[in-house]
């Protein structure tokens, strides 16, 4: 049993057990299907809680040289990269810890290809990541597959052959999706980009598989990726999802520390932020589960949720509750483990714009300049 008392506020809280759950999920079907399914660092990268998933999981997707490097230190393996552009700064490092690199273009392939194929002591297999062009995805900020969208290479860009040196393709058109939003998608990536699959070595089904969430049809997926294997018996299939990782095995607790009213409205402020600590449920955007409240029911105590920051639109609302509110309650927002603290770091581990000033003696002068270091220390 957890001791709440013994938490302070705010503070994040992974439950193994739950985490473990989900693992052992994950595993299953990677057995069953004969397929690889890896970690997507974009979601997960709570880097303590590594030596866990690698009873189950041995290798993980990186999406930048922070997290390519944090997969080679904390995950023990290098990694499967992919960035939608990389630089001549970045590349060598990237190199120096991928194992699999996918371009997002052709001009970026035909840019860096001769660098990953002279590698950094070991064999990298280089991909395309490809735009099906077709996506279920209702959220547009997160439909990699829009018309106009920067992600992949659409099948008009592509002659007859892929260029010499492209061992795999790469497509990502889901989020939070079912096993059966992959079957249509499959369906059209194989009518879109079949003619490539015979002399390739490997196809990325990328993330969004949400494998853990109750309902998933996970036999209806092992039997999709078992089919697939049988149409491309030459292909290693690999899956990269993230949130269903870490999906619902932990929490963000926090603490009401003032109640304002403004024109009927009630708002519980607490010692935690939206856009600070939560930033996913202002994007997507969707209203958090909160553990012993519910949506607003008429005639309960009933409260907007109000960020400790001075964004104006730092709250959501409203939850209702079976007694007021008071200060000092404690409230425990449900599944706070993926996206949500990767969020609060630097997502995607991409650095954050170094600090400096031009003088009146015209001199640049640096302030503060982000590494390695300041992205893994975040989750130290």
């Amino acid at each position: 049993m957890i001791d709440y008392e013994k938490i302070p506020s705010p503070c994040y809280v992974m439950e193994e057990r739950l985490l473990r759950k989900n693992l052992a999920l994950i595993k299953r079907v990677k057995e069953e299907a004969g397929v690889n399914i890896i970690l997507a660092f974009k979601a997960f990268a709570l880097w303590k809680a590594f030596p866990i998933v690698r009873e189950y999981i041995p290798y993980s997707t990186a999406s930048s040289k922070f997290e390519a490097r944090l997969a080679y230190e904390e995950m023990g393996s290098l990694a499967h990269t992919y960035s939608p552009a990389y630089t001549e700064a970045d590349f060598p490092e990237i190199t120096r810890y991928s194992s699999h690199i996918t371009f997002n273009s052709l001009t970026q392939f035909e840019r860096f290809y001769p660098m990953a194929r002279a590698g950094a002591g070991h064999a990298v297999s280089c991909g395309l990541r490809v735009n099906p062009e077709y996506s279920d995805v209702a959220t547009a900020l997160y439909n990699p597959c829009a018309p106009g969208s920067r992600m992949g290479v659409v099948r008009d860009q592509l002659g007859d052959r892929l260029p010499e040196g492209v061992e795999g393709l790469h497509f990502h058109t889901l989020c939070e999706s079912s096993s059966y939003d992959l079957e249509k998608t499959l369906a059209v990536f194989e009518e879109r980009f079949g003619r490539y699959l015979p002399r390739l070595k490997w196809v990325n089904m990328g993330g969004g598989h949400l494998m853990t969430r109750e309902g998933y049809d996970t036999a209806h997926l092992v039997r999709l990726l078992r089919a697939f294997r049988e149409r491309h018996p030459n292909l290693e299939v690999i899956l990269e999802p993230g949130s269903a990782f870490a999906w619902r095995t932990g929490f963000l607790l926090a603490t009401v520390v003032d109640i304002v009213e403004n024109h009927g409205i009630r708002t519980a402020i607490i010692d935690a932020s939206f856009t600070c600590h939560m930033p996913d449920c202002l994007e997507m955007p969707y209203k958090p589960a909160i553990r012993g409240a519910s949506d607003a029911v008429a005639g309960k105590p009933t409260y907007r949720i109000g960020g400790n920051s001075c964004l104006s639109g730092d709250y959501m609302g409203d939850w209702s509750f079976d007694r007021p509110l008071a200060v000092g309650d404690r409230l425990i927002f449900e599944d706070m483990i993926h996206y949500t603290i990767v969020k609060t770091t630097m997502f995607n581990g991409i650095p954050h714009p170094s600090l400096a000033m031009w003088s009146a003696d015209d001199r640049l002068v640096m302030f503060r300049e982000f590494g390695y270091e300041d992205y893994k220390n975040r989750m130290d």
